[in-house]
């Protein structure tokens, strides 16, 4: 049962102005539950109520000359007649009176019903209106957050390229440096001096940054036991050969491969050269060379 119906049901009927249908239906809606009786009474009081402090109700002027051209008429009436009319005059007035103050409430309430039917759907619309607002919010809210992500995946991908920029710069100038260094390098190619091992041939290279070098040897001849073969750097500012230490090779062969230090300090190594010595090599050369850089 709608609660709007029964209340619009029992306000009427609080002034009796139920009939046919509506009253049946209001009579059993009252038998079905008790405390809808309770209700219907509560408003029927509160109605008579309201009747009491209702103002003064103000006939319309035709009302009153009738019922002053009634009252004249009874007058010239016999004596039993106005006894008669009287009291039914009487019930005439607090009938119509009735009726007004009757008439007068049910527009109140309906003016009241209009008021809060209207001030429902303000409500509504209000109600409405926040949630649409909520909404808007909340979609600007998530497009917000999705073009902060993007905002950091385009940074975050600036960064990857910037760190990759700096790692191919840094390999540049890794190479570049050693471009520069591989300029400074001593390379030379030592000739066999021996007419038995024409084939054989050294590399030697020399950094005059660290004072070190590489010699790499093919197809030298293998020594006897009490033999080694001895590097040589010669540099103008000292009147003899540098040691650059000796060296054994692969007895099957003839293959050596390494890094060498001179004694002393090599600022033009002008020439490199490769003696057969004593065992253990000496100061100076005192074997043949079988090597020699042009």
């Amino acid at each position: 049962m709608n609660d709007d119906h029964f209340e619009e049901l029992a306000a009427l009927a609080a002034f009796d102005l139920l009939e046919g249908a509506e009253k049946a239906e209001f009579a059993a809606m009252l038998e079905r539950d008790p405390a809808l009786r309770a209700r219907a009474l509560a408003l029927r009081e509160a109605g008579s109520t309201l009747a009491h402090v209702a103002p003064a109700a103000i006939p319309p002027p035709e009302l009153k000359a009738r019922i002053l051209a009634s009252a004249a008429a009874g007058v010239s009436a016999p004596a039993k007649s106005n006894l008669i009319a009287f009291p039914v005059l009487l019930a005439w007035a607090a009938a119509a009176c009735f009726a007004l103050v009757a008439a007068w409430m049910g527009e109140l309430y309906m003016g009241s019903r209009a008021q809060a039917r209207a001030l429902h759907d303000e409500m509504a619309l209000a109600a409405l209106t926040l949630q649409s607002a909520r909404n808007q919010m909340e979609a600007e809210h998530i497009i917000h957050r999705q073009e902060l992500a993007d905002a950091q995946g385009q940074v975050a991908e600036a960064t990857h390229r910037y760190a990759d920029s700096e790692r191919q710069i840094t390999a540049l100038d890794q190479r570049l440096k050693s471009q520069g260094d591989l300029a400074n390098f001593k390379i030379s190619t030592l000739a066999s001096l021996l007419g038995n091992t024409p084939q054989a041939l050294a590399v030697a290279v020399w950094d005059p940054a660290r004072q070190q070098g590489v010699l790499s040897v093919s197809k030298l001849p293998t020594l006897a036991k009490n033999q080694d073969y001895q590097l040589w750097v010669i540099d103008p500012q000292y009147p003899g050969p540098v040691s650059g230490g000796v060296f054994a090779i692969d007895p099957e062969n003839g293959t050596a491969h390494v890094t060498f230090k001179a004694d002393k300090l090599i600022k033009t190594p002008a020439k490199f050269a490769v003696s057969r010595e004593a065992k253990g090599g000496g100061d100076s050369p005192k074997g043949p060379i079988v090597l020699l850089s042009q």
